[in-house]
């Protein structure tokens, strides 16, 4: 790893605003940092609030979409809800449904299926919505692309609400309204909503012709707070106090859905970590393994006996994910071995049996081991597709761009993208793909940067700083949890290597003959001989509380070592 210190900022505001808060040196700049330079602006970051959301109507469209629910809803249309069966997808569909319902009977969800139809708005789900007299489809989480299905729909009667946040191309769908603040024409003051979070704001301004506000409507923001966490949007604006409020309903009073899945992890306080890791993985299971169907039953459910039963399925859906993403990893591993492909600027393999579900995981598993732009393709139909994921700095939808000439369909963002292609483009493809990226990629952005606000001595870390961290959270994109740094440390000689096959590190570190603190380092038992030797060593680490039988203690959890 290559380590990067943050610029510190400049001494006389980090003095102005320890003296506004009454914090100390650490915290300040850990705020000036994050671009909280004033006392108000640190209120509104330790305290997010519903007052920090921006008014819906912002957003370019959102009058046309409120107006042609509203007359769907007066006159009795059909409503169909449309979404990805990605975890953002299907907690879209949850919401929206979910409120529609309160307001109107004739509702109904619809998900792709991910081998049949694949990612985004299908003519399979168009023409279902014809056959099943639907004439209002609102689209959420994909549909800013799909130019010639929304006209298709239209020539069968069908309008299109689109509630998107992916790029959009040249052209926007000839719907009756397309939200998504990324458009170049919409003026909403906060780009980076998830396909969640702009149906959030679709449902705001619905619920605000009722006379209600966006407080009325917290029960969904377990669901929104959980596409957040999932999608890996930025933590900040309006996406961190929905994050907050979220996390809020997630631990109080979640929905009958989401408790069933808590119960099987059996955790009391989640952080929005264990969102990603715990939640999300079990909702995406579904769309992997099964059909994202399954999801949205689940976060739908008002019984919570029958959520129960249908979380147990998840749960098992995942576990399969598990053994099956475990398995192709490992059948990447050897086929890039094989074919010595360990020395390029990209990764590209490819088994047309590969299980189409966990690829897009299975690319973030390589990328681990060799850390360059990657693409995992499988067979889908008479067509391939793949799996972008991009290393961070690098933007692979850029790339992908660049190959178009031997791609079919792609779409995504900066560091995930998707793509289908003929199988006779493959070797064309892989070889303009590893040249362009060998072309555009600054080579240092091949080794993985760890980015580190603050050194500090062991002697600064107590349980004051550590309550006061803790409100920095949610952490995510944009306000990522923070990282220190300490030199001369020694290990007092106990260090050892840990759990199975000795991956992990276990130590208690000094730096004076006062401070002594535990350190954890998964997944660095190959830095053992750097603590042995004996000589003073840095150590790039977060701060975290150990909780073991009933006693909290302070420990470092550890980044990265280096002699």
């Amino acid at each position: 790893m290559r380590w990067t210190l943050k610029p510190k900022p400049e001494s006389l505001k980090v003095e102005a605003l320890k003296k506004a808060l009454q914090v100390d040196n650490i915290v300040a700049t850990l705020l000036l940092q994050r671009g909280i330079e004033t006392y108000e602006a640190a209120k509104t970051f330790f305290r997010p609030s519903f007052s920090d959301l921006h008014d819906p109507y912002l957003m370019k469209d959102m009058d046309n979409a409120v107006a042609r629910i509203e007359k769907a809803i007066k006159a009795g249309e059909n409503i169909m809800v449309y979404g990805d069966y990605d975890v953002d997808g299907t907690t879209s569909v949850a919401l929206m449904s979910s409120y529609l319902k309160t307001r109107i009977d004739s509702v109904a969800t619809y998900i792709p299926d991910r081998y049949d139809e694949g990612y985004g708005v299908s003519y399979k789900g168009i023409d279902f919505a014809d056959d099943n007299d639907f004439t209002l489809i609102i689209a959420l989480d994909c549909g800013v692309k799909a130019i010639d299905k929304v006209a298709y729909a239209k020539e069968k009667g069908i309008d299109f609400i689109i509630c998107d946040h992916h790029r959009p191309g040249d052209k926007i769908p000839d719907a009756v309204a397309v939200l998504d603040p990324k458009r170049d024409d919409c003026d909403y003051p906060f780009k980076e909503l998830c396909g969640c979070g702009v149906g959030f704001k679709l449902i705001t301004a619905l619920a605000a012709n009722q006379g209600q506000t966006a407080e009325d409507l917290v029960e969904y923001l377990d669901l929104v707070a959980t596409a957040i966490g999932a999608d890996i949007v930025p933590i900040v604006d309006e996406n961190r106090a929905l994050a907050y409020l979220g996390l809020q309903v997630i631990n109080t009073n979640p929905r009958p859905g989401m408790k069933a899945i808590i119960a099987e992890v059996k955790k009391d306080i989640l952080t929005i970590t264990d969102v990603v890791f715990i939640i999300a993985p079990r909702i995406n299971a579904a769309g992997r393994m099964k059909h994202g169907n399954h999801a949205v039953t689940l976060l739908t459910e008002t019984d919570f006996n029958l959520a129960a039963e249908y979380a147990v399925d998840i749960d098992q859906f995942n576990t399969d994910r598990r053994e099956t993403d475990k398995r192709i990893t490992q059948e990447a591993l050897v086929q890039i071995e094989e074919n010595n492909e360990q020395e390029g600027f990209t990764t590209v393999v490819c088994n047309e049996t590969w299980h189409k579900g966990v690829i897009g995981i299975v690319a973030s598993r390589l990328i681990e081991t060799y850390y360059r732009p990657t693409l995992v393709f499988t067979k889908s139909g008479d067509k391939l597709a793949a799996s972008a994921r991009s290393v961070k700095g690098f933007d692979v939808y850029n790339t992908l761009e660049a190959c178009s000439e031997h791609i079919e369909q792609f779409g995504g963002h900066k560091y995930a993208a998707g793509l289908t292609l003929l199988p006779e483009n493959y070797e064309a493809f892989k070889a303009k793909f590893e040249s362009v990226v060998k072309e555009t990629i600054d080579p240092k952005l091949l080794t993985p940067e760890l980015k580190i606000d603050l050194e500090i001595e062991l002697g600064e870390i107590n349980d004051k700083l550590m309550r006061i961290l803790k409100q920095f959270a949610p952490f995510g994109p944009g306000n990522m949890s923070p990282t220190f740094m300490s030199q001369n440390l020694k290990d007092t000689g106990w260090g050892k290597c840990v759990g199975e096959d000795d991956k992990h590190i276990r130590l208690t570190v000094t730096q004076s003959f006062n401070d002594k603190i535990v350190c954890i380092g998964f997944g660095l038992g190959d830095k053992i001989d750097i603590i042995k030797t004996k000589r003073p060593f840095s150590a790039a680490y977060s701060i975290d509380e150990n909780h073991w039988n009933g006693n909290v203690s302070l420990q470092l959890k550890l980044k990265d070592i280096k002699a």
